[in-house]
């Protein structure tokens, strides 16, 4: 049973995949929140800690997700940071967002675990979202997945079973120390991730396998910001290599229920009409 009577919740990356989820939630709830971003009032930004004690002033609890990914250089120094300003303003509870077979992630892990404030960690594998929110939408408007080539099944999982459990986290007792590592409830290649998008779509996707080095440099010469070539970059030499194809029960631990499956993901958003194509 959620407590409502918590305080108030900053959600950092409120205007993100999951962050954005976890406001809606938790304000059906009735549970005050502030959102942490750069656009809102007090201004949140990872690269400027002088705007943090503003944002945790008055704050019992905390969502955090550290944008682009935990395995940037300088996360840990900044989830450090964090961590030592949101003890010092009292903070009761960290939520942290992590990533599955990333290092660095777990590092951070570590450092929120040690923080002397009571902490749970959500570890996901890759988005359903990076689809239809994220890097890879305009591949699906266009009908070719042009991705490095990888014969790696994901157990893909869905942002709303991530804001779920972060929300349980954040508002239920029994998820302190906690470490919820979660998944879908399959392995898919993207073969596979491409056959149950055409599927949804009513029209053909299809996954178009490209060298890695070649991948990154198209990443560039589109312009993409170099925080987000280095992240993809990072991925798929490293995270893709297999080390995260299994399956966890982060999401029934956490729920009670199991997850949401990627065919169900699809077959929303193709509902939603954001895959249509323009006349």
């Amino acid at each position: 049973m959620a407590n409502t009577n918590i305080g108030t919740t900053l959600v950092l990356g409120a205007s993100g995949k999951t962050g954005r989820r976890i406001v809606q939630r938790l304000q059906a709830l009735g549970v005050p929140v502030r959102s942490g971003s750069r656009a809102a009032t007090p201004s949140f930004d990872w690269h400027n800690e002088s705007g943090w004690d503003a944002c945790l002033n008055g704050v019992s609890r905390v969502y955090i997700n550290y944008a682009p990914d935990l395995a940037m250089p300088g996360a840990t120094d900044a989830i450090a940071s964090l961590v030592a300003k949101a003890r010092r303003a009292g903070v009761k509870k960290l939520v942290l967002l992590s990533g599955r077979g990333e290092q660095e992630a777990q590092a951070c892990e570590q450092i929120v675990a040690a923080g002397g404030i009571d902490w749970t960690v959500v570890r996901a594998s890759w988005f359903n979202q990076n689809f239809s929110e994220g890097a890879f939408i305009d591949m699906v408007l266009a009908g070719k997945i042009t991705l490095p080539a990888s014969q790696t099944a994901e157990p893909y999982v869905d942002a709303d079973d991530i804001a779920e459990v972060a929300v349980a986290a954040l508002t239920e007792e029994g998820h302190n120390g906690k470490i919820y590592e979660v998944t879908g409830p399959r392995l898919m290649t993207l073969e596979e991730v491409a056959a149950e998008l055409s599927r949804a779509c009513g029209r053909t996707v299809t996954y178009v396998p490209v060298p890695h080095a070649a991948f990154i440099e198209g990443l560039k010469q589109s312009g993409a910001p170099d925080d987000v070539v280095w992240m993809l970059d990072y991925l798929f030499a490293t995270v893709l290599d297999g080390r995260n194809a299994h399956l966890t029960d982060g999401v029934a631990r956490a729920l009670g229920r199991a997850p949401k499956d990627f065919s169900e993901y699809a077959r929303e958003v193709a509902a939603s009409g954001r895959w249509r194509r323009a006349a």
